[in-house]
């Protein structure tokens, strides 16, 4: 399930749940195995989850100051011996791609680099000292050097204009909390004591001596961080606690360096984030969903006048859902990033116009994390397709002349199974649209077995984003060995508009079910896949539709449900966003009783006849692992075969490599069981 706020997203689904995606011994070796990748690649005649899990996931890119340098992070798997861990390091280029380099290493991850203002340093945040610290290393290489020495927790930070400060949300050690750990009396009062975030600052030249200045504090959680350009303020979004289920109470705050003194900018009771100042000081730009906010609301870009104090919503975007990424030099554009059906791409918002497009690909994803330079003349971006991996761009706003800077995914690879963009009717004559990948080497007329993967959310979304990829579903895999795959957006997807967004409703498992059905009969209508081999999965939203598919036919000859929702009554009170289901199903469930039972699987699990696994993260708390146990009980007393795995310290998407490869695998394995 997905929590949908307007803060920046990490991951490609726009979804509340999952919208609410990381030279020591390892350095030697990640630099061997990078080198090696090419000839593993060319060496293999077919997509494997070991490969998969080989593939480098890009993101941050910054252009530097002057535009002439390009700074991103590659993450990728290790999984030597004990170690099992995704490990993120800081690359650096020239804007065209060439003098590529690797700047950090050692066995802790680097992340969220960024250029000094002078662009001689490249900050960093790693816990390579036990905790997390900002350090910086020069552009040209070299030792890196520790900014700060903090004890507690750190989250996001930003520079000053100036190049004099650094500003970061974080809470400080606690001494206590720490004693109560040791001495084994560290439980915890449900709802009491929040782990708040503050305000600080450090100087940029700092000797890791100097302790953390506090600026800002409250009964509210600080987050996102945004300086005044003439780095006097800082305009900073807050929630009333760091827990999940507080997202939707999001304002943004302002305060003076010097002084201290805080000001509310915007806390009405919209959600309101993102926080983004105009170069000439005049407007902060920010995201404001509809007041009061729920799961279906539309965002839009919002001023506000630092002259007269008045707020003005700028024109709707085509889904409701734009992720700031900075104003143009003259302060008369907003540029943002949104999905639009399978594709996403960037697009500017002029302060007195309606939204105009900057950069659509022609196919595929631009990642929702774009950075502009200071200047505004050099955007960075990650971009992906369905047949080529993601990698680090840098455009050139003037002339929209990208160039491709990174190369974490050298090929040659293995071939894939070609992918499009296919449509069909539903039921009631709403259009839908997913993305097919037929068989590798496919020949038109072969009717082959047909797997459904249903994406989380309900408001994710399959962009056309690269097959190889490691996942829960490994798509290239699945068409190595003869199956199509079929990832439908079914009514309730983000990216296609509210009222498409909002089509399901009290209507779990209604006409978004109806919607997947109609794709499998359009694909066994044109001759592509064999009714008698079907196979259905999905993770999250798409576990719990994966359960309620297996609930009302027996088409299907495997399952498989990962982070599944199985009892809707139990868990409304045991996940940790219960306010969401509140919005799809018109209240809690105590309220809502009968359909909260209504449309839950379990109810109807005595129907079920096909072969099922279920995966689960032990310290999932977004979807608690007691529903997957409660749908496997269910099956497994009336003889079904079924197979649960759990995954100790997994939260809701499993995040250790050993652990992702096991489920991709699995995966494979479950339908080559039961349905080849």
């Amino acid at each position: 399930m997905s929590v949908r706020p307007v803060m920046k997203q990490r991951l490609k689904s726009g979804s509340w749940w999952a919208r609410w995606a990381r030279w020591a011994r390892w350095g030697r070796r990640s630099f061997f195995v990078a080198c090696l990748l090419p000839r593993i690649l060319s060496a293999q005649d077919r997509w494997t989850p070991e490969l998969s899990i080989k593939v480098a996931t890009v993101a941050d890119v910054v252009p530097s100051p002057d535009g002439k340098l390009a700074a991103w992070t590659e993450t990728r798997a290790v999984m030597d011996g004990e170690k099992s861990e995704m490990l993120m390091q800081v690359f650096l280029a020239q804007s065209d791609g060439t003098g590529r380099v690797q700047l950090t290493r050692g066995e802790k991850s680097s992340e969220a680099p960024a250029f000094s203002a002078d662009g001689r340093y490249v900050i960093f945040a790693s816990e390579r000292d036990g905790r997390k610290n900002l350090y910086r290393v020069a552009v040209n290489g070299g030792e890196a050097e520790r900014l700060s020495d903090w004890k507690g927790a750190m989250a996001s930070f930003q520079l000053s204009p100036d190049g004099k400060w650094i500003a970061f949300a974080g809470r400080e050690a606690d001494p206590d909390e720490e004693l109560a750990k040791r001495e084994k009396r560290d439980f915890r009062v449900i709802d009491e004591n929040p782990k708040n975030h503050s305000l600080w600052i450090i100087p940029f030249e700092s000797d890791a001596k100097r302790p953390a200045r506090g600026i800002a504090s409250g009964p509210w959680h600080a987050g996102s961080i945004a300086w005044s350009p003439d780095s006097r303020r800082i305009a900073f979004g807050t929630h009333s606690s760091p827990a999940a289920d507080a997202l939707k109470s999001a304002d943004i705050r302002e305060v003076e360096i010097e002084t201290g003194k805080t000001a509310d900018i915007a806390a009405s009771a919209a959600i309101e984030a993102q926080p983004s100042y105009s170069p000439d000081g005049r407007r902060l730009a920010f995201v404001r969903s509809a007041n009061p906010p729920s799961v279906f609301s539309d965002n839009r870009i919002a001023l506000f006048d630092r002259q007269t104090g008045q707020v003005r919503e700028l024109p709707a975007t085509f889904d409701g859902s734009p992720n700031i990424i900075a104003w143009s030099k003259d302060s008369t554009r907003v540029y943002f990033s949104e999905a639009r059906r399978t594709r996403s791409g960037i697009h500017a918002m002029p302060v007195d116009g309606a939204p105009l497009p900057l950069l659509e690909p022609a196919a595929g994803v631009i990642g929702q994390n774009a950075r502009m330079n200071a200047s505004g003349a050099y955007l960075g971006f990650t971009k992906q397709s369905a047949a080529e991996p993601v990698e680090a761009f840098m455009m050139d706003v003037a002339s929209a002349r990208a160039v491709k800077v990174s190369d974490a995914n050298p090929g040659p690879r293995p071939p894939l199974g070609e992918t499009s963009v296919v449509r069909w009717k539903s039921k009631d004559g709403m259009e839908i649209e997913g993305l097919l990948t037929l068989p590798t080497g496919y020949a038109k007329g072969t009717k082959c077995p047909l797997i459904l993967v249903i994406h989380g959310g309900p408001s994710g979304v399959f962009g056309e984003t690269f097959i190889g990829a490691h996942g829960p579903y490994p798509t290239a895999s699945f068409a190595s060995k003869g199956y199509a795959v079929l990832r439908p957006n079914p009514r309730g997807s983000s990216a296609y508009g509210r009222a498409f967004r909002s089509a399901n409703l009290n209507d779990w498992g209604g006409g978004d079910y109806r919607d997947l059905m109609s794709g499998i009969d359009s694909v066994i209508t044109q001759g592509i896949a064999d009714e008698r081999r079907l196979a259905v999965m999905g993770w999250s939203y798409g576990g719990y539709m994966t359960n309620w598919v297996i609930t009302q036919t027996s088409r299907f000859k495997a399952a498989a449900a990962g982070a599944g929702l199985s009892n809707l009554i139990s868990m409304w009170g045991t996940n940790d966003v219960p306010t969401v289901l509140d919005d799809y199903f018109s209240g809690p469930s105590y309220e809502q009783i009968e359909r909260y039972a209504r449309l839950s699987p379990l109810r109807h699990a005595g129907n079920v006849t096909t072969p099922t696994l279920i995966l689960h993260g032990e310290a999932d708390v977004r979807v608690p692992t007691s529903q997957g146990y409660e749908m496997y009980s269910a099956i497994k007393r009336h003889g079904v075969p079924a197979q649960m795995v759990v995954y100790p310290r997994a939260p809701h998407g499993p995040r250790e490599p050993k652990f992702v490869l096991d489920i991709m695998q699995r995966h494979l394995d479950w339908v080559e069981k039961y349905v080849r």
